[in-house]
């Protein structure tokens, strides 16, 4: 089995573009059409192009690619912001308004039609958003799941509370969470694959795999292939393996206070090939765990 993940795009599309091609790249390789992409949330703000962005992975889902689309806090935002201009968003911590250009909201809706969102009277910018987004795109923001949990790794786009149930987090913390998820090293019982929290490159922590590398500021939109050896970051070059899968990871509880010993990646154990689709070969799972 494999699976491609990308992380926070916001509104960029010639990153979008990039990352799958690399991934088209990938399939090539492995042949295999059929593995499922998932992008993480945060399609939307900060980049020029939020609505071809959105139109792309709407138009790809409709003609049936394996696509699965998790909403990020963004997504919500906008959401809300539909519904009710006034509203804001429970998880947001810092001050001003969504439609601000700090917020990212303001390009937007410029690149539904709506220009200088900051700047006019909030009625007359909500009553022009109403107009100007389609309803089925508004349907398709509303539907986006919070997270997809697969045998590889759990997706989602900030992260989840730690030592709390799957079935039981919470939808914010899933589109808003750093600390505490970032600080823990504990197993969460599986991968969280993730993004909303920007770095410089993909960085695999163990138990966890950030995705998000600054699209919002600029950075390339990256894309990685998650397969039974491990976690590789796709380039126009041969894959870079990052870490292990779950199935490799051995992550020891530190006897003196509950926490983890040592390094939170376990790289001693078994192989990491090449990036060539794993030991199955072309078409087939990699035939590890």
């Amino acid at each position: 089995m494999r699976i491609y993940a990308l992380g926070d795009i916001h509104g960029q599309a010639e990153g979008l573009a990039v990352a799958h091609a690399r991934i088209a790249a990938d399939r090539a390789r492995c042949g295999d059409t059929a593995a499922p992409v998932v992008h993480v949330g945060d399609l939307i703000a900060k980049g020029p192009a939020s609505r071809e962005v959105v139109q792309f992975l709407m138009d790809g889902q409709a003609q049936g690619q394996p696509w699965i689309v998790l909403k990020g806090n963004h997504e919500r935002m906008f959401s809300i912001f539909l519904d009710d201009p006034e509203a804001c968003d429970p998880g947001k911590r810092s001050a001003g308004r969504w439609i601000d250009p700090a917020g990212g909201g303001d390009v937007v809706l410029a690149s539904f039609g709506v220009p200088d969102a900051s700047t006019r009277p909030l009625a007359e910018v909500h009553t022009e958003a109403l107009a100007r987004v389609p309803q089925a795109t508004r349907d398709w923001l509303a539907r986006l799941p919070t997270s997809w949990l697969s045998p590889l790794a759990l997706f989602v786009h900030a992260g989840i509370r730690p030592a709390l149930d799957l079935q039981a987090q919470a939808e914010t913390d899933m589109l808003w969470i750093r600390k505490p998820f970032q600080s823990d090293l504990r197993d969460h019982g599986v991968l969280v694959v993730h993004g909303h929290t920007p770095g410089r490159r993909v960085r695999h922590f163990g138990n966890r795999v950030n995705l998000d590398t600054g699209a919002a500021t600029g950075g390339p939109v990256s894309a990685v292939r998650i397969d039974a050896e491990g976690v590789w970051l796709l380039t126009d070059d041969a894959p870079q393996w990052l870490g292990p899968s779950q199935s490799q990871r051995r992550i020891p509880v530190d006897p003196m206070g509950g926490g983890v010993a040592g390094s939170a990646v376990d790289r001693t154990e078994g192989g990491h090939g090449t990036g060539d689709c794993g030991a199955a070969g072309v078409g087939g799972d990699a035939g590890r765990g």
